[in-house]
This record gives structure tokens, C-alpha cells and sequence, in this order.
């Protein structure tokens, strides 16, 4: 789904001292809001999303439909954004500047403190701490910075280990646990020409700060600055074991969106990979779908995480400056981010829960009649707290850049991690944002 809309992780500690350094930096004002449909008027919301709407998914217009049938008064009409995500960002500036932005859109966690420093959100605190109850409280404090809330969460991405039982056990091998079998059964699989392991130099803003962020967070605040540290053991490790399966040839360095990814799930060659919890029914389509042998897995110990995991994406939907009708969009968006089973069939781990997530059919089929969503949920009530800076999509992009390097061997893995350092103060200098030293 590449939505990078996706991702549950900071607590709320974490996202109330981010507020204190975001203080001052403009947020969305507020604006009248009534529930126009107790009144009988006819009011208009629009929401711009990027699920995926793939076949054998509860399409997001039929989704609306249902709303739009049962709230005659509140007429929802749906979009979905076609462009990279990380161009949303940049029309929704636009748009908000020009007075022609939607009331409602997706926006990954991410993302969120960077529209708060652009001043393109709208503040809903009243009209959505209604609706608090409905999801957990960690997901609802995504939403929120300095206090006030902008939206209602969706879902979350805790990464997970997807592999093929019926090829590991051919290999002998079964998941590995520690770091010291991670890299044993990677080379044992290479020499059979498998791959057990993945580099995505396309995902590393994504895939490897949650690796390398699971068991501590490179983000804090103290005394109002940000404290910036993306060179933790975390990132170390990590650096450590992709370095050496990159230099044994034992990992598929391919980029994750590229064909050639799908390719290698289709025809054998890639028989594991981390990934987050969204991306089962992609590596369900990727690999042929029907009835198939791939299970899905908790992270072993492999980056000195102990036993923990974390996030690749997840995602709210926020209200944007200039809603006119705030209470009504959140009375819609409560609704819809709460319709479990049709937002699971999106791919999405849902953030509500009004309603226990059930495994669909076809996942079921292929991943060996395993519960997925039991494990997924598993793995989203597993992981360790990591909090994001204003900016971080630049921070992605040049993580993205120098991972790039490391895939084709001109570069190392550690140097991700370091201009991950230099790009989040720089970036935050940028903003005007207070930066320890």
C-alpha cells in the first residue's frame, strides 16, 4: 500500500514534550463548527485519501456510500490521491494557501508535526476528544500535539517477519531467533540461491528507523530542545547485519517498489522479508495469492531489540485549515475509521477498537490458515516508543539517497544513520526549532 500513512507508536509522553518544542511554530485555526444536521441542513465534506482501493478490497466509495445513504445531511465524496505521498504534503500546502483544500485527509504520523509547523491543520479538540473512547489511547495521542487534537487515528504499521515455511524447512532452517542465525541461515539460504532477507534502500526512512528505533527512540525533548541522536546501538546494530549480509551477497537489495521485489516473491527467489503489517496483502498479491505456504512472524532478536519492534508508517486523517464543518466531519470520520472489517481488507491494522480485527479469507488461504490479524496485533502491542520531528520526510529522502549507495556497494549502511543525524538538525534548524548541542 506504500501509504506511509500508517503507524502507531509514540505514546502520548513523547508526542506532549514534542508539542513543547513545536510551541510558537502556528497551527491551524479554529472556525465555527455547528452539527448542521440536527438542523436539517445539507452540508458538504470532502476527504482526500491514499488507500490503496486494489480489487478484492472494500473500495473506499463504497465504504462512503454506505455513510452517505445512512446521513442524507452529510454528503461525503472521496478521493483518492494517485501521486508519490511524498508529494501530498506539497498540495495540501498549496491547496490549503489557495482556499481550495479538502476538509479531511490522510496524513501518515509522520507527517502530522510537519503540517502542524506549515499551519495547514485545524484544530478539533471538542468535536473529536467525543470520539476518544473508540480507539486506544496511544493511537489518539498521534493526533494530538500541545494538548489539542487534529484528527482521528487510522491504523498502524508494526513491522513483522513474512517468510515461506515450506521453503525454509527444504533449506533445513527455520526462523531465525537470534542475530548470530539470522545471518547463519541467510548464507545458508544464498548458497541455494534464496534470500531470506531484504535491504530496501527505498524504505530505509521507513524500515530501518523502525529497526533501528525499537528499543530506543532518536527523538526526545529536554529543557524545550530537541535532542537528536540517530546514531543509537539500535542504529548500530542494524548497520552491523545489513553490512555483512550486503558484503556476503545473502540479502536481495532490490528496491521495495520496484517490480523486480514482486518479481523475486513470485518466482521463489525471496522466501523472507521484514515488513510492516500493512504490506501482507501486498506480498499476499506480489507472490500469486491463493493457497501458499507464507507465515507471518514476530521480529527475532536480531538488532539488539529485545524482542521488541517498530513502526513503518500508520496513519490518520486530519482536518485541515479552513474545514467549515468540524463537527460533522469528525462525526463521519469516527464512523468510517471504526468500520473494522472494511478497512482491514484495505490492509490496514485499524486503530479503533470498537471491534476485534478478523483475518479475511483469502489471507487465511494464504498464509497457511494462520490468524494474520492475531499476529499483526500482536506485533503493534509490541513495539517501542519512537516520536518523529517536523521535517521528517526530509530526513526520509536522504536516508533513502545513502541507502541507495550502500545497496550498490559504493557506501556503507552506517552512513544512513549518520546523515540521519546531520539532515534532523538541520532540518529542525531550518524550521527555527531549538536543537541541543
Amino acid at each position: 500500500m506504500n501509504t506511509r500513512g500508517k503507524h502507531l507508536v509514540t505514546g502520548v509522553a513523547s508526542l506532549a514534550a514534542m508539542a513543547l518544542a513545536l510551541a510558537g511554530c502556528g497551527a491551524g485555526g479554529s472556525s465555527a463548527s455547528s452539527d448542521s444536521s440536527k438542523s436539517g441542513e445539507k452540508v458538504e465534506i470532502t476527504y482526500l485519501h491514499r488507500l490503496p482501493d486494489k480489487e478484492g478490497m472494500t473500495l473506499v466509495d463504497t465504504i462512503v456510500k454506505k455513510w452517505n445513504d445512512a446521513n442524507p445531511n452529510i454528503h461525503v465524496t472521496a478521493t483518492r490521491f494517485k501521486g508519490e505521498a511524498s508529494n501530498m504534503m506539497k498540495k495540501l500546502e498549496a491547496d490549503v494557501k489557495a482556499g481550495t483544500a479538502p476538509d479531511l485527509a490522510q496524513l501518515g504520523y509522520a507527517e502530522l508535526p510537519e503540517a502542524y509547523t506549515k499551519g495547514i491543520l485545524e484544530d478539533v479538540t471538542s468535536e473529536a476528544d467525543a470520539y476518544k473512547s473508540h480507539f486506544s489511547s496511544s493511537a489518539f495521542g498521534l493526533m494530538q500535539i500541545g494538548g489539542k487534537t487534529y484528527g482521528l487515528p487510522q491504523d498502524g504499521g508494526p513491522l513483522v517477519y513474512y517468510y515461506n515455511e515450506a521453503a525454509f524447512k527444504e533449506l533445513g532452517i527455520e526462523v531465525p531467533q537470534t542475530q548470530a542465525e539470522l545471518l547463519e541461515s541467510a548464507q545458508k539460504a544464498a548458497a541455494a540461491g534464496k534470500y531470506i532477507m531484504s535491504f530496501q534502500a527505498d524504505e530505509a526512512g521507513n524500515m530501518l528507523t523502525g529497526l533501528a528505533a525499537a528499543s530506543k527512540p532518536w527523538y526526545t525533548v529536554k529543557d524545550d530542545k530537541w535532542v537528536v541522536d540517530t546514531n543509537t546501538d539500535g542504529s548500530k546494530a542494524v548497520a552491523d547485519v545489513y553490512q555483512q549480509m550486503i558484503d556476503a551477497k545473502s540479502a536481495f537489495v532490490n528496491p521495495r517498489w520496484e517490480p523486480s521485489f514482486d518479481a523475486a516473491l513470485k518466482d521463489g527467489s525471496l522466501i523472507g522479508t521484514i515488513g510492516a503489517a500493512w504490506e501482507a496483502p501486498l506480498i499476499m498479491d506480489s507472490a500469486g495469492g491463493g493457497e501458499s505456504t507464507w507465515k507471518v512472524a514476530q521480529l527475532g532478536d536480531w538488532f539488539g531489540n529485545n524482542g521488541k519492534t517498530g513502526p513503518d508508517g500508520g496513519s490518520g486523517v486530519a482536518a485541515l485549515k479552513g474545514t467549515k464543518h468540524k463537527a460533522e466531519a469528525m462525526k463521519f470520520l469516527d464512523w468510517f475509521n471504526t468500520q473494522v472489517e472494511d478497512l482491514t481488507s484495505q490492509g490496514l491494522i485499524v486503530s479503533a477498537t470498537t471491534e476485534t480485527a478478523k483475518t479475511p479469507e483469502s489471507w487465511s488461504k494464504f498464509y497457511g490458515g494462520q490468524d494474520v490479524m492475531a499476529e499483526l496485533v500482536k506485533a503493534n502491542n509490541n513495539m517501542g516508543d519512537f516520536s518523529f520531528i517536523p521535517g521528517y520526510s526530509a530526513v526520509g529522502a536522504a536516508m533513502k539517497e545513502t541507502a541507495a549507495k550502500a545497496a550498490d556497494g559504493s557506501g556503507k549502511v552506517a552512513d544512513i544513520f549518520s546523515v540521519a543525524q546531520t539532515t534532523s538538525i538541520d532540518t529542525l534548524k531550518n524550521l527555527k526549532l531549538d536543537v541541543a548541542e
